[in-house]
């Protein structure tokens, strides 16, 4: 690994462009000789989304990734596991399993027979797959994320647990901080050996799935996902330190110690910038002092941000309650797609927002009655 990052403009997803930028950072951020080797690509599938969404990583990235893999001799698997699918999921609304397709790849389920890997700190179930591919090439998606603010590269990889495992994740792990050094924890067991970030059209806002489509016009690449993730957080417009999966992996020292040691490829970063790109409101959580005044006084705690359910948008999917890691979530006995939050219960995972394609779940400060 080094801390090379390269960033290439890159307006449209056509194919044959997208496969030059791809190729251009490969060998500018000197990634890992694939020849005849087994490579797994994962991409991000958040939920199985039209691609003009900005969900997902596009799946002509995605073909472009397989097939400059491919042209350097690498048998090419490919998969996800978003967090509402269960076993014999494909990626066909995004178009990923359709690219797979096209390019010759292997789509795997990975909720089929999942390993175990140790931790820092415990186990936690993986993908099998990894344990018989020799090198993971990571798909990221340039988004924001109500949890962490940005999900990136680091982010990325909980994609390898599969399915609801990812839930219980969240319960272990409550808080922003204490999920971002799961997160860290995670990449340190099975990180991935490149990472190339789609952010031709990113998504602002609500992220990871109820934001809006912006177009950021870039490809992002490296070796170091501690240093994608500082570069394209910058571009976004935040502060990298105040990224807590960043945060966290800088205090560990670990891939890199300070955001000066990347060695950086492309136009002036000054000029990427998005200063107009509607971010996630930052809540002052890695304040200890409000840290404790938010645990302490009664009122602060209920102006947090939370689940806000727009019932008038509500299919009474049930996607929401599958996957809250806290039972915080129900249906009402009485009226239709109606649901309800118990808010003692919770967590302020987000994941409820994660799974909605209705748009029936908005992130954001509420004051509840006690």
């Amino acid at each position: 690994m080094n801390n090379k990052v390269a960033v290439r403009k890159c307006s449209e997803y056509d194919l044959d462009e997208v496969y030059h930028q791809i190729s251009d950072i490969w060998q500018i951020c000197e990634g890992p000789d694939v020849s005849g080797k087994s490579v797994l690509v994962k991409p991000n599938i958040l939920i199985d989304s039209d691609p003009s969404n900005a969900i997902c990583t596009h799946p002509v990235v995605v073909e472009a990734a397989i097939k400059f893999l491919q042209s350097k001799g690498a048998i090419v698997l490919v998969g996800d596991s978003p967090g509402a699918m269960a076993r014999g999921y494909k990626g066909e609304k995004s178009g990923i399993f359709q690219a797979c397709q096209k390019a010759g790849a292997e789509w795997v389920d990975f909720a089929k027979e999942p390993a175990e890997i140790n931790l820092r700190k415990g186990k936690i179930k993986i993908a099998s797959v990894i344990n018989k591919v020799d090198l993971i090439v990571s798909l990221p998606k340039f988004k924001n994320h109500g949890l962490v603010f940005f999900t990136g590269a680091i982010k990325n990889t909980l994609g390898l647990v599969p399915g609801f495992t990812k839930a219980k994740q969240h319960a272990l792990h409550s808080d922003r901080i204490s999920f971002s050094e799961l997160l860290v924890d995670l990449n340190e067991a099975v990180m991935p050996q490149f990472f190339i970030m789609d952010g031709i059209v990113g998504m602002e806002g609500p992220g990871p799935g109820q934001g809006t489509p912006v177009n950021i016009g870039i490809l992002l690449g490296s070796s170091n996902p501690l240093a994608l993730d500082i570069v394209a957080s910058k571009i976004a417009g935040y502060n990298p330190n105040d990224i807590p999966t960043n945060s966290v992996a800088l205090s560990r020292g670990l891939w890199m110690k300070s955001a000066g040691e990347i060695i950086f490829d492309g136009p002036e970063l000054e000029s990427l910038i998005k200063n107009d790109f509607k971010k996630i409101p930052l809540d002052g959580s890695k304040n200890i002092v409000v840290r404790f005044l938010k645990n302490r006084i009664h009122f602060l705690k209920k102006m947090e941000r939370r689940p806000v359910f727009i019932h008038e948008n509500c299919t009474g999917c049930l996607d929401c309650i599958k996957i809250c890691p806290a039972n915080a979530i129900t249906m009402h006995p009485k009226k239709d797609n109606y649901i309800v939050l118990t808010d003692s219960k919770c967590i302020r995972c987000f994941c409820c927002s994660e799974v909605c394609q209705s748009k029936a779940v908005e992130i954001r400060r509420k004051f509840f009655g006690a």
